[in-house]
């Protein structure tokens, strides 16, 4: 095994995302189409997608846990940090549309952990494995899906995912990042790159990002590794059910602090790794979901799914996510 390797650049352009190929969408004008509904329309004809699974993030595994907390109640009345065990419910995904795609595919990558509280309405967590997003605004995010959809690689450069990327450092960035193929979910960390504002007993607010660690550390795949495993293109969900077979799989659930000065607006701004944790407490998983294949259908992760204590912060995107995964979420149970 062996730490994040780097992904040729013009290797990640393709699958960014496994958004629309070259070509136009059915449907109204995108002026009668508010913005989540833009967003999803193209993401829902990325290469693979089907309309019975998620438009990202399609293929999945869901287990069952608890949640226990430790220091969360310093910073959030939430019902969830004052009191336990809590009753969790937790989906790993590959990153892609395409239910089928391999893990071993860099196009896999970034991977999803999403966590409910099971606890009075519940309260929902969605993370990846990249630390920061890809843009900060909706209308970056629908700018960036139109430049990859206009793109045509038989034609010459620049292209126009190319002129995008080369104008938003931060996306570059995202693109450029190692991609590394976890050895298993149970060794991958996750990060909640959304704001939110934690609301104390007494009235104190909190600005924070979620922060997922795995007890067992990070561990990645060599070169040597991904090929082996490549003969199994479901080898991170069989490798889970193995290990739940031999006990509990931890991870530790952290905030990080916002300081004065932070961005908390711009979800592609990281903060800087210097900014004190809290540890709020434990998820501890025991067990797969009795029915994955109805499980999968029928969760539908909310970021903006929030309890007493917690709160939306001034960033944007959890607010726009709620509405491009509900109009998924309804699809998804038409079929």
């Amino acid at each position: 095994m062996t730490s994040k390797q780097s992904v040729p650049f013009l290797y990640l352009i393709p699958g960014l995302f496994l958004f629309l190929s070259p070509g136009g969408l059915p449907g109204a004008p995108d002026s009668l189409k508010d913005l989540s509904q833009q967003i999803f329309e193209i993401m829902s004809h990325a290469p693979g997608a089907q309309p019975s699974q998620r438009a990202v993030h399609a293929k999945g595994l869901v287990c069952q846990g608890t949640f226990e907390p430790t220091n969360g109640a310093l910073l959030s009345r939430a019902a969830h940090f004052r009191g336990g065990p809590v009753p969790v419910t937790v989906r790993f995904s590959d990153g892609a549309a395409d239910p089928s795609i391999p893990d071993t595919s860099p196009d896999a990558d970034p991977r999803g952990m999403a966590i409910r509280f099971m606890i009075g309405r519940g309260t929902d967590i969605v993370a990846n494995s990249h630390n920061g997003f890809v843009v900060g605004t909706g209308e970056d995010f629908l700018a960036l899906l139109q430049a990859k959809a206009a793109t045509d690689r038989s034609k010459p450069h620049p292209w126009p995912i190319e002129q995008f990327l080369a104008t938003h450092p931060r996306a570059m960035k995202f693109v450029t990042d190692p991609k590394p193929v976890p050895a298993s979910y149970a060794t991958e960390s996750f990060f909640g790159n959304n704001a939110f504002l934690f609301v104390n007993g007494g009235g104190n607010k909190q600005a924070g990002r979620y922060q997922i660690v795995p007890v067992a550390g990070p561990q990645y795949l060599d070169p040597a590794e991904i090929a082996a495993k490549s003969k199994s293109g479901d080898f991170l969900a069989e490798e889970l059910k193995g290990r739940l077979a031999k006990g509990p799989v931890k991870f530790r659930l952290l905030l990080q602090l916002a300081e004065p000065g932070d961005n908390t607006a711009d979800s592609s701004v990281v903060w800087p790794d210097s900014r004190r944790k809290v540890e709020l407490g434990t998820i501890t998983l025991t067990s797969l979901a009795t029915d994955n294949a109805s499980a999968e259908k029928a969760l539908a992760f909310d970021p903006a799914r929030l309890t007493d204590g917690i709160e939306l912060s001034d960033d944007p995107l959890p607010a726009l996510r709620s509405r491009v995964y509900a109009i998924g979420a309804a699809q998804r149970m038409a079929h």
